[in-house]
């Protein structure tokens, strides 16, 4: 996984945050196995005070078309860790940076989720079925 907006363990453009525009970052897919038929998608922030929070659940994704782009809803949306379906971009307190892990997951079939599911949910649903998976980290820290 990579994208265009920030390298692996580089700063996420504010335009991605809660600070901006609050639109998902684009993302490219490549090597996937082509005995993948559907991608899942987790972004979760590991350093949260709580403990991780999750940014982004989503599934049915493509994994012939190599990507998303910017702000591209994928086909299945999840509940965040802010109670809304869809992305929630970092948004840390003052202070340190914090970590935001990319995790696309190859699944050897699609997972049976409902609309709004969980992170927990998605874990479940595709415990047999991940072939392989990739990710991508960024940073960003609010002054």
């Amino acid at each position: 996984m990579s994208s265009t907006a920030f390298s692996d363990g580089g700063d996420i453009p504010r335009r991605y945050t809660c600070d901006g525009e609050d639109v998902s970052p684009p993302l490219s897919f490549a090597g996937v196995s082509p005995h993948a038929t559907e991608l899942a998608l987790l972004v979760e922030d590991p350093d949260a005070p709580g403990g991780t929070f999750v940014h982004w659940v989503a599934w049915g994704i493509d994994p012939a078309k190599g990507g998303l782009g910017e702000g591209e809803v994928p086909p299945g949306s999840g509940t965040n860790g802010f109670r809304q379906r869809g992305y929630g971009g970092p948004c840390p307190p003052k202070g340190r940076a914090h970590r935001y892990v990319f995790t696309v997951l190859a699944l050897s079939k699609a997972p049976e989720l409902l609309a709004g599911a969980t992170s927990d949910d998605l874990r479940r649903a595709v415990e047999n079925l991940v072939i392989a998976q990739g990710g991508i980290t960024g940073r960003y820290a609010r002054a």
